[in-house]
């Protein structure tokens, strides 16, 4: 068996900073310095780490949110009750693996039947804290896990905590007999894993055939990050096994820096009528806690070496959270500019439409060649363009035409084009957001087509349009004698020779493309409005109405990708939070270096 000495003089046990000469009662502060800063620190960092928010679904998300959980409860649980009585009884939290005996061990520590303990899995549904009678008051007062509802009865509810008094227990000292760390009830584990981080020490129960599972390990190595202090019990092992199972524990103790934790080696052997171990195999272990018991200032150097272990364990924790949070941002940016470069891509491509010919061919095109004249004319009008220009200026100005089917074929061919360049953009932008972890849950199947309004609001956006080039004409014609000399029809067919011209690159100056698509329709336009305006009223017209366009365009598009936007900004987290955690746990660790906590901590 592993031998063990007195805890407060035994090499690598947690009590090892006893100060012979010094008086057994030592008078701990109530608080640490006169301002309450650490207190303060830890209370705007519990702040700051309650309002952060992981809402995008990252890989880093589920992690941020349970260790924001953690800490919360820390911080309630333990933290800062703690910090605010030092001096309070020392709390020994019994956890271990499901059937390793915690139940049983604690039974007969404090010499009662205080916890239940059988055979059913699991056995300890709710906590159970065992103390001295007098010291039953703190615990009752709720400051130390404030979230657990105190009672006096056994109870199947894991909100609750029996409060058990037990007189063979000495005052100073108290035991919580936890649920199973690997239960098979999800709420059970997670009460293990809370009252474990509000432990001042913890007493890790395991057995011969157990010792090696992960689970424990992987909880063990998570209180060693936090600098709390542990003590190791190997329970139910066959006495012919003793010196090699405890000596190959005793091996990976030390593989993973915890070979301080005293390890105490109970034997298999049979419980009495009372359910309890023999007085002989519990020896060691109980009087370990019996001298620590006797020591207030040993039993005050665990509670300091937990506390600023827990509290040195914030800063990087917090980092942590801080990195999640950063990640968060980045993430909305980023399926932000995937959104962004669709719809910019859509507005490019109607821009293009307007310079590249697309817009002057089919129904536009014949319904202009009707407007106008007939296709002998467009055949021999850039030949005879200086003879004809009064006549042309006469069929538009001086008799009815076609307008309305033009203006038709105008909007039916942009509306159209819009309907394409939407359509193309969400599903570019779902596609996008499909790849992303963040943004495939936030898709939603309607998300992939443009809104089912879009129609609508485009043939309003072209119809607005047509309407806003018959007001600019009438705007840059209204010191003309042509509008005061005019009818309505002069306007309209002006506008539609503007509407026309908006659709050339190369401001009225037709390249191969244009003279195919549109058989010298922007020569004619061009005539037409440099006999009215003049070659420069022509280009500025034809500018401004174009830029119209565009702008209107623009907005449409907007539109259709608030759609996508308005589910990354509800989702998108405070981006001040990351700033926010990095700064509050820095404020907790300077204040943690200045408290003295770590002055008294038990040597390695």
């Amino acid at each position: 068996m592993i031998p063990h000495g007195d805890p407060a003089t035994e090499s690598g046990a947690p009590t090892t900073v006893a100060r012979p000469g010094q008086p057994d009662a030592v008078q701990i502060p109530p608080d640490l310095g006169a301002d309450g800063s650490l207190p303060a620190a830890l209370g705007n960092l519990r702040l700051a780490i309650s309002t952060a928010r992981f809402p995008l679904e990252l890989p880093s998300a589920e992690p941020a949110r349970r260790t924001t959980t953690a800490l919360t409860d820390q911080l309630d649980d333990y933290l800062l009750p703690r910090l605010s009585r030092l001096d309070a009884p020392l709390l020994v939290v019994v956890g271990g693996s499901t059937g390793a005996g915690k139940s049983t061990l604690v039974n007969s520590l404090v010499q009662a039947r205080v916890s239940t303990a059988g055979v059913l899995r699991p056995t300890t549904r709710s906590p159970v804290l065992v103390c001295n009678p007098a010291d039953s008051g703190w615990f009752r007062r709720g400051e130390l896990l404030p979230g657990l509802t105190r009672t006096n009865e056994p109870s199947e509810d894991p909100g609750t905590l029996q409060i058990v008094a037990a007189p063979a227990l000495p005052p100073g000292l108290a035991f919580l007999d936890a649920p199973d760390i690997d239960s098979v009830v999800d709420a059970n584990r997670a009460l293990a894993g809370q009252l474990l981080a509000a432990a001042d020490l913890w007493l890790f129960v395991t057995t011969a055939a157990r010792y090696a599972d992960a689970v424990p390990w992987e909880l063990l190595r998570s209180a060693r990050g936090r600098g709390a202090a542990i003590a190791m019990v190997l329970d139910r092992v066959p006495p012919e096994a003793t010196d090699e199972v405890g000596a190959h524990l005793a091996e990976m103790l030390a593989e993973q820096d915890l070979a301080a934790a005293p390890l105490f080696v109970l034997p298999e052997t049979q419980v009495d009528g009372q359910g309890l171990l023999p007085d002989w195999a519990t020896a060691p272990l109980s009087t370990w806690f019996a001298r620590l018991a006797a020591d207030a200032e040993a039993r005050a150097a665990v509670v300091r070496q937990t506390l600023d272990g827990a509290l040195a364990a914030l800063l990087p924790t917090v980092e942590g959270l801080a990195a999640a949070a950063d990640e968060q941002t980045a993430a909305a940016d980023a399926l932000d500019d995937r959104v962004d470069a669709a719809y910019r891509g859509a507005h490019r491509t109607v821009e293009q439409g307007l310079r590249d010919g697309r817009l002057l061919r089919g129904e536009v095109l014949a319904r202009w060649q009707e407007f106008v004249g007939t296709g002998e004319f467009f055949r021999t009008l850039e030949a005879r363009i200086g003879r004809l220009r009064d006549r042309v200026v006469a069929a538009v100005t001086g008799r009815p035409a076609p307008a309305a089917e033009l203006r038709t074929a105008i909007e039916s061919q942009l509306v159209t084009l819009l309907r394409g360049v939407a359509a193309e953009a969400a599903e570019h932008t779902h596609t996008a957001w499909r790849a992303h972890p963040a943004g495939a849950a936030l898709l939603e199947p309607g998300l992939a087509h443009p809104a089912d309004d879009l129609s609508e609001r485009a043939e309003r956006l072209v119809r607005d349009w047509q309407r806003g080039v018959l007001e600019l004409v009438r705007e840059e014609g209204g010191d003309r004698r042509f509008v005061a000399r005019t009818a309505a029809y002069a306007v309209n067919a002006t506008g539609l020779a503007v509407m026309i011209a908006v659709f050339a690159s190369t401001a009225f100056i037709p390249t191969g493309a244009e003279v195919a698509a549109g058989a010298g329709t922007t020569v004619a336009a061009q005539t037409v409005l440099q006999a009215i305006f003049g070659d420069q009223a022509v280009r500025t017209l034809a500018a401004k109405a174009r830029a119209d366009l565009l702008e209107r365009v623009r907005t449409l598009l907007d539109e259709e990708a608030a759609r996508y936007l308005a589910r990354t900004a509800e989702a998108r987290p405070d981006p001040a939070t990351a700033a926010e955690l990095r700064g509050a746990a820095a404020w907790v660790e300077i204040n943690r270096q200045h408290s003295g906590l770590a002055d008294e901590r038990l040597n390695p």
